[in-house]
């Protein structure tokens, strides 16, 4: 297990901290619900320097990552983001991930930690052009600095206008006093916020830093556990739950990234999926009744037949009630349909609703 630069700081700030990924990170501090409920309603500051980071640059790094990548990296400038997926040559999933337009001949591309070494791999069994590739995971920190007061927590660290920073756009500029920090406001949690790309010579620094600049408003620590329970609430995917090698991006519910303007890996399979039409669908719906939907928990239709699976679930701190997703037979993937829960001998309403869940 490897640990991330800051693990002694959350020790000392009494974290539970758990294996996740190949790392030791921080599960919670105050609690699940408190710091929910932090990054809600004022600001948290999370450290995902478990998370992966990749150079692609040179004359033909385009090239390279329209291949592998499903969105139109074409449509990127300097200082832009893009939420994109690799397809994996047989109609699933190798990663889901953030590509960051650096220069013209230059990106970053922000995976998950699970899949660091399969996503660093397929990159290279892919590069067919003159593109270089660098791994700078392992000397990067990532500090997530999330909730509706973010910008007052962060502003005075930096001149760069955090204000004015446009949803899924990035800055490189000094931050608490070091050059070259990258923020960036792309988001987990759905209640705004930035990113701050760090060397990690620097990250006790900035970590001391930014708690120092936040303590006037309400800035917890928070960790994975809220995280999850945070994300779900906005129903974004997660790689391993939501998504993984099995699961196309159409079935996935994302088709808006999946764009067919250039050929790229398994753009002719998924093309094809999209004229055919879905078998099945990653669906949201909410409890009707008490209970809390777990992964692998079965999904029934009226009559008790299964029809899919949970793939995230949780009770929603803000709604106090059971939310889930999973895949569900085409057919029963309307939006106010009611399905059937299977939770032990239990058979728990349930109804498909529109995301967000809040």
């Amino acid at each position: 297990m490897k640990k991330i630069k800051l693990h002694h700081i959350h020790e000392e700030l009494g974290a539970k901290m758990v294996p996740f990924a190949g790392y030791i990170m921080p599960l919670q501090y105050s609690g699940l619900i408190d710091e929910h409920m932090a990054v809600r309603n004022d600001v948290g500051i999370f450290d995902v320097s478990h998370m992966g980071e990749f150079i692609v640059k040179g004359n033909q790094a385009l090239d390279l990552v329209q291949k592998i990548s499903s969105n139109d990296a074409t449509k990127l400038s300097p200082g832009k983001v893009q939420y994109s997926c690799m397809p994996n040559g047989k109609g699933g999933i190798v990663d889901d991930l953030l590509i960051y337009c650096l220069s013209e001949d230059s990106f970053m591309l922000v995976v998950n930690a699970s899949n660091i070494e399969k996503d660093w791999n397929w990159i290279q069994q892919n590069n067919e052009f003159e593109a270089e590739l660098e791994d700078i995971s392992d000397r990067t920190t990532l500090l997530a600095v999330q909730g509706p007061k973010a910008v007052e927590a962060l502003q005075g660290l930096t001149e760069m206008n955090l204000e004015e920073m446009t949803y899924y756009t990035f800055e490189k500029g000094v931050f608490a006093g070091f050059d070259n920090v990258l923020v960036s406001a792309t988001g987990y949690t759905g209640s705004g916020g930035f990113e701050i790309y760090l060397d990690n010579q620097n990250a006790e620094s900035i970590w001391k830093a930014v708690m120092e600049s936040g303590a006037d408003y309400g800035l917890k620590p928070a960790g994975l556990g809220a995280r999850d329970t945070l994300r779900l609430e906005k129903g974004f995917c997660l790689y391993g739950n939501d998504i993984d090698d099995t699961t196309s991006p159409l079935e996935a519910g994302l088709g808006w990234i999946t764009k067919f303007t250039s050929d790229f890996i398994d753009s002719d399979r998924l093309k094809e999926q999209k004229e055919r039409g879905l078998e099945r669908k990653l669906v949201a719906f909410k409890m009707l009744e008490r209970g809390i939907p777990r992964q692998g928990y079965n999904l029934l239709n009226q009559e008790g037949n299964s029809i899919g699976q949970v793939t995230s679930g949780t009770s929603s701190p803000i709604l106090n009630q059971g939310i889930g997703m999973g895949y569900v037979q085409k057919e029963y993937s309307k939006i106010g349909e009611e399905i059937l829960l299977e939770v032990r001998n239990k058979q728990l309403k349930a109804e498909i609703i529109k995301l967000p869940f809040v």
